[in-house]
């Protein structure tokens, strides 16, 4: 006989809530949090006592809950923040769904105290998720808000058992608070454990308090090596710090994304960030950011997931295509003279294994060779002292530091070190350019630029090619036509799941059409744009731009050196190679000192 339908119980049900909102004592941290920050308050404090299992305590400056409201924080699906469907569709607050208190106070012993503004003093309530017999009693306290938390999962072993140990859980409560503290700014956070302060943040009023914050949160060296990026258009704003592409990660641990406020994880986002960086970045390593998306609420879907950390875009390509195009810009511009000179000893970066004669490289394209001809960036000192007002206009002259007139960003040739290295005096001290990698970014953008300016050119296939997809992707490749048209792909549907390819971009002969148009079908139907094409074509260019550049032991005159630190100057990208490698470095006068021990 089976088992006859029944009403479950109110802390049941709230036990149920928590298990999709409550993973650990960190999950707590982070619903207190923003409880506290929609409360308007001004500062947090947050206590912790063995990892979070033993006591979590946050007490803050906000509005406060009125003495009448206290029994309904604690109930279930009860809040001050959304109250019809059109609220919910614009929310602008961190929680709506009124289950964080009852669902947390039905895992724990919970005690709530506090005082609004317009009331003589605080009031208190204890909470077992129960929701039967709350009431408040008077309790002495400032305006604002405490809740404190004890002996988490304490009525739910299975719960408790899969807790770590105190060390660790620790470390996620202080990442969820670090990610909290660069949501608001405006906002002094103070964590401690033990009753031993761990971090202290005061609130950040201005560009370089924020700085700093940023500097305690991800590292010195982190906003050493980032820009910022400050752009709006088509009702979306993205700003914040973008690491240089030197400045990579072995992991993907340093990328803070955040849209109106909220922390989010997002596969859509991290594809368009990733994607920005695909022309500077060595392989295999992963860009470091810390960014600020805000859109109007009503264009983004934070109701996606019990946790909110995942949103969905109504206009998901056009959310793609900005963060795409504005971080790919703020690359672009990174070139000698636009960024503070990155210091040798101030980071470790990594090095390529193999020097530039031995790099292999494996491309669709026709193998090219290195041939005798006149170096690419060849040009007269007069040419280029037109563009640097004051430069010396006789050939071969240098500059001295002392001279009147600029100093170009790169300074001027000295030397050329074991056929290899490029040695330039400029303001600063020392510049040392790995010649092959300098000449061969320069090549590659010369080389987009011309691809970019003709279009891409189609080449017919002598026998069509049948492509076997599913009827999802034939659909998908009816639909962009036009674009697979201006990627230089012809394509029909032949039936449901059958496409048919007569014609590919020419500089991808040779390549697996298939494949590739799969491919691309795939980020279509996900992103709803696409870079494969891109990619692939880029992967060609920056292979001939490879074979097409100055190679080691090559030896250079200085006006050709010097023509060469010009071109970097003017090309984008150019601190890095097409492999991601820096392709200059600065040693300062005073690093120069401290290596002599000059003034000790």
């Amino acid at each position: 006989m089976s088992a006859r339908i029944q009403t479950l119980s109110p802390q049941l049900i709230n036990q149920i809530a928590a298990g999709e909102v409550i993973e650990r004592p960190a999950s707590v941290v982070k619903e207190l949090l923003e409880n506290s920050l929609d409360a308007g308050a001004t500062r947090i404090e947050v206590d912790v006592e063995q990892g979070g299992r033993q006591l979590l305590r946050v007490r803050d400056d906000g509005h406060g809950i009125h003495a009448d409201d206290l029994v309904l924080a604690l109930s279930r699906h009860a809040t001050s923040k959304v109250r019809s469907l059109e609220e919910l569709e614009r929310v602008t607050s961190m929680g709506f769904r009124g289950e964080a208190l009852p669902s947390i106070s039905s895992v724990s012993r919970l005690l709530l105290t506090s005082r609004s503004a317009d009331a003589d003093s605080g009031w208190q309530i204890e909470g077992d998720g129960r929701e039967q017999n709350m009431r408040a009693q008077p309790a002495a306290h400032p305006v604002g808000c405490t809740v404190e938390v004890r002996d988490l999962f304490f009525n739910t072993p299975a719960r408790r058992k899969f807790l770590r140990t105190d060390k660790t859980e620790f470390g996620h409560v202080e990442t969820m608070v670090k990610r909290i503290a660069l949501s608001r700014f405006d906002v002094a956070i103070n964590l401690r454990h033990n009753r031993r302060a761990v971090c202290t943040l005061a609130a950040a009023g201005d560009s370089a308090s924020e700085d700093r914050r940023v500097a305690e949160l991800c590292g010195t060296a982190f906003v050493e090596h980032a820009v910022r990026v400050d752009y709006a258009a088509a009702g979306l704003r993205l700003w914040g710090w973008i690491g240089l592409p030197t400045f990579s990660r072995s992991q993907a641990d340093l990328q803070y994304f955040f849209v109106n406020n909220r922390m989010v994880r997002d596969r859509l986002v991290a594809h368009a960030v990733r994607q920005s960086y695909q022309d500077v970045l060595y392989h295999g390593r992963h860009p470091a950011y810390v960014l600020y998306l805000e859109m109007d609420p009503a264009l983004v879907d934070v109701n996606a997931h019990p946790a909110k950390f995942e949103v969905r875009f109504r206009e998901s390509r056009l959310v793609h295509d900005f963060l795409f195009r504005t971080v790919h810009q703020a690359l672009a511009g990174l070139r000698p003279g636009s960024q503070q000179p990155e210091s040798i000893a101030a980071h470790d970066v990594v090095a390529a294994d193999m020097t530039p004669d031995t790099r292999a490289v494996t491309s669709a394209a026709p193998s090219f060779t290195q041939q005798s001809m006149p170096l690419a960036v060849r040009e007269q000192v007069s040419a280029y002292a037109a563009l640097h007002a004051g430069l010396p206009a006789q050939p071969g002259a240098v500059a001295a530091v002392d001279d009147a007139g600029p100093i170009p960003p790169l300074g001027f040739a000295l030397a050329q070190l074991h056929g290899v290295y490029i040695l330039a005096e400029n303001a600063d001290g020392l510049v040392i350019v790995d010649m092959h990698a300098a000449h061969e970014r320069i090549t590659y953008e010369r080389l987009k630029s011309a691809q970019s300016g003709d279009g891409v050119r189609s080449q017919p296939l002598l026998v069509p090619e049948s492509v076997n997809v599913s009827r999802r992707e034939a659909d998908a490749a009816e639909t962009h036509m036009a674009l697979f048209a201006e990627l230089g792909f012809e394509l029909d549907r032949q039936g449901p799941e059958v496409l048919r390819v007569r014609q590919i971009p020419a500089i991808l002969r040779g390549a697996d059409s298939a494949a590739l148009v799969r491919d691309v079908l795939s980020d279509l139907i996900s992103h709803g744009s696409s870079t494969r094409l891109r990619a692939a074509v880029d992967e060609v260019l920056s292979t001939m731009a490879c074979h097409g550049s100055v190679r080691a032991n090559r030896r250079l005159t200085l006006e050709e050196m010097n023509a060469l630190l010009r071109d970097m100057e003017r090309t984008e990208r150019s601190g890095q190679c097409n492999h991601g490698r820096p392709t200059w470095r600065q040693l300062s006068l005073a690093e120069l000192d401290r290596l002599f021990m000059r003034g000790r």
